[in-house]
């Protein structure tokens, strides 16, 4: 009988033999085996379970330390294959080598407990030194985010820094150059189209479209561009210095500069010949303010604080409360027109300053545009510059797709003007001065010629735009003609040129539809800040 009660109590596996062993044993059951085996089969002798480990022999004992431990982790999956063979309280030396060798099934068991001690989280230590590398990681990582930011978009410069120095060349136009810069509109017989050309370039104001213009007229005639080196502005906001300028020396002339600045008039004129034309383009402040929060908003850390669905509203109720002048890119929500001019955007409204620049605004430029009376501002500039319609054909560019958020009306418009008091000012009375103009020019031939300038652009539009409309960021189809977007949101509409375009029109469609960023590479500006930066941002899905 003792034999076939041997027998039974070597057969019992599982959950039975589980039940019979002490608490003792299931605690110390895998070191208790190491230690026998040890014992009876020294560095792995024959019978031993060591014989067939991987680490038997001089350097064994490592990997039983590490067996142990691992044993030890996974005690509440079962007992280890020698104890399975013993029943509750029998002494581990009579323990059979039949009883502790595995079988096919024990070795799968095995390999499954190996698993799932691979799976176990890691020690608290570990555990706590992987978050403190990616704190540092993250930390160097954002560092270089902000270092990258800071050059991208530079820190407002309240005073005249960077300047060229004085006594530097201006610049020394060409021999035999017969333009002259005329104050007023009204055609000349034979007179000769204008190159020379400095286009302020203000934010949100269709700027982006007459620039495209610009490009075009620049391209067609060979003329020779300022440009900024790095970026797609002149190191906005702070002033521009002609040092800026993409492969400046003293003396360098220019025949156009139009990208976004900080306007000074000074450095800008020492890099045109003195017969240049100076223009601008102004927009109602209200609808400005409105373009301006939505598209920079979230780069304006003091907008952070607003909660309500209706940012804009909010911040209207009572802007002071959340206004900081001297806060990171506050320009951009404030007098954001006198800002670009050059001047201080929180000038007591009833300073006489802000009645001088506004004087000094007009006879420092030839034309003052203005965004909502477009086609007629530039039946305006093709009479002044003396160029074809074709030259100022467009389509509207750098568009923001109709917001969610309703558009200013009745008390949020008035509390939005009062809130841009100086622009409201220097668009009255430029709106007052550009009517004048229209006066002078007739406003039967402006009628005629506004709707010249309306057929041939639907014309345009019928030969080159896919669906004949703008469409979303997501729907274009070309990254040649995907806009540049704000951060946060892909709000600005973009265009999808058709796929069979006429050999005459092909080159016009496809730069009337060019975004600014890729038609500045296009004619060779160095845009590796802009580059990088867009990288990041699509890494980072911003």
């Amino acid at each position: 009988m003792a034999p076939l009660a041997r027998r039974r109590q070597t057969r019992l596996v599982g959950p039975q033999a589980g039940a019979q062993r002490s608490p003792g044993h299931a605690e110390c059951g895998f070191c208790a085996s190491l230690a026998r085996a040890e014992g009876l089969g020294g560095a792995g002798g024959t019978g031993s379970p060591l014989a067939a480990a991987p680490g038997a022999g001089r350097g064994w004992r490592p990997h039983l330390a590490r067996a142990g431990a691992a044993a030890g982790a996974g005690r509440e999956h079962g007992p280890g294959p020698v104890e399975r063979g013993a029943p509750a309280g029998t002494p581990r030396r009579l323990v059979s080598a039949r009883a502790a060798r595995p079988g096919p099934s024990q070795h799968a068991k095995a390999e499954d407990e190996g698993d799932k001690v691979s799976e176990m989280p890691l020690p608290p230590k570990k555990r706590w030194e992987s978050m403190a590398k990616g704190l540092v990681l993250g930390a160097l990582f954002t560092s270089f985010l902000l270092l990258l930011y800071s050059y991208a978009v530079p820190p407002l410069h309240a005073g005249l820094a960077s300047m060229t120095p004085e006594g530097a060349a201006p610049c020394s136009p060409a021999p035999g150059e017969p333009e002259t810069a005329t104050p007023a509109n009204g055609s000349v017989g034979g007179c000769q189209p204008r190159h020379n050309i400095v286009f302020m370039k203000t934010h949100k104001t269709a700027s982006s479209t007459l620039l495209n213009i610009l490009f075009r007229f620049g391209q067609k005639h060979g003329l020779k561009f300022a440009f900024p080196n790095g970026r797609n502005d002149f190191d906005y906001p702070a002033f521009f210095a002609r040092s800026l300028v993409q492969d400046y020396h003293p003396g360098a002339c220019f025949n156009i500069i139009c990208n976004h600045m900080r306007f000074h008039y000074d450095e800008v004129r020492g890099l045109v010949p003195p017969n240049a034309t100076f223009i601008t383009v102004l927009r109602d402040p209200a609808r400005l303010f409105e373009s301006s929060f939505h598209y920079f908003g979230s780069v304006v850390p003091f907008t952070w604080k607003l909660s309500s669905h209706d940012k804009l509203a909010e911040f209207l109720q009572d802007p002071d409360r959340y206004y900081d002048p001297n806060g990171y890119n506050a320009h951009y929500l404030r007098n954001l027109l006198f800002f670009d001019l050059g001047y201080d955007s929180g000038l007591d409204p009833s300073s006489p300053l802000v009645q001088e620049h506004i004087l000094e605004v007009e006879r420092r430029f030839h034309l003052v545009l203005l965004q909502e009376y477009f086609d007629e501002s530039l039946v305006l500039l093709k009479d002044l510059l003396c160029w074809e319609l074709e030259d100022v054909l467009y389509f509207k560019l750098n568009a923001r797709r109709a917001s969610a958020v309703p558009r200013l009306s009745g008390e949020l418009y008035q509390r939005a003007t009062a809130w841009n008091v100086l622009d409201a000012r220097l668009y009255r009375h430029f709106n007052a001065s550009f009517w004048r103009k229209v006066e002078a020019f007739g406003r039967e031939r402006m009628a005629r010629e506004v709707a010249a300038l309306r057929r041939a652009n639907e014309h345009m539009r019928r030969i080159c735009i896919d669906g004949g409309h703008a469409v979303d960021a997501a729907a274009i189809q070309d990254s040649a003609m995907q806009p540049w977007q704000p951060l946060g949101a892909k709000s600005i509409l973009g265009y999808n040129l058709k796929k069979s375009i006429g050999q005459r029109h092909a080159q016009l469609c496809r730069r009337m539809l060019t975004p600014e960023i890729q038609y500045l590479m296009d004619l060779g500006v160095n845009l590796w800040v802009t580059k990088l930066w867009k990288l990041i941002r699509d890494f980072l899905q911003w």
